[in-house]
């Protein structure tokens, strides 16, 4: 199901907790909303459709891909960029990593671990944040 784009800030800067198997629905209404939006959106989080729960969906170089309870283990070569946000009016400066290494939980639930770079590093980074509460 499409959902309605969250743009409560104190929502937004609540902390999410992490996804069991029982969010498998907030993860496919996350992933139709972001389908819904992808003329001006390439990623989104759980909390920007209001729900707390640690989800991602994002466009990885054409194949739409979700990370349920993402943690980024490493970070490297730092740059500075602005980013917009469907949640949040304007854009904003943030520094990001060109390079990060990603822990993260499939639909089965099962840990895995990949590296990505450049513009989907920069998604997931955004994204991430998101589900820790920060606002850039």
């Amino acid at each position: 199901m499409i959902r309605e784009i969250n743009k409560d800030i104190i929502l937004l800067a609540q902390p999410s907790a992490p996804a069991t198997p029982e969010d498998i629905g907030i993860a496919e209404d996350l992933l139709e909303t972001l389908k819904a939006h992808k003329d001006g959106c390439v990623g989104m989080a759980a909390n920007m459709i209001g729900e707390l729960k640690r989800i991602i969906a994002f466009d990885n170089e054409g194949e739409y891909m979700v990370m349920y309870n993402p943690v980024i283990l490493k970070k490297e070569k730092p740059y500075e960029t602005e980013e917009g946000c469907l949640s949040l009016t304007g854009v904003r400066k943030t520094k990001r990593w060109r390079t990060i290494k990603v822990q993260y939980q499939n639909e089965k639930m099962q840990i895995r671990m990949k590296t990505f770079t450049g513009w989907t590093a920069q998604i997931i980074q955004h994204e991430v944040d998101h589900l820790d509460g920060i606002i850039i």
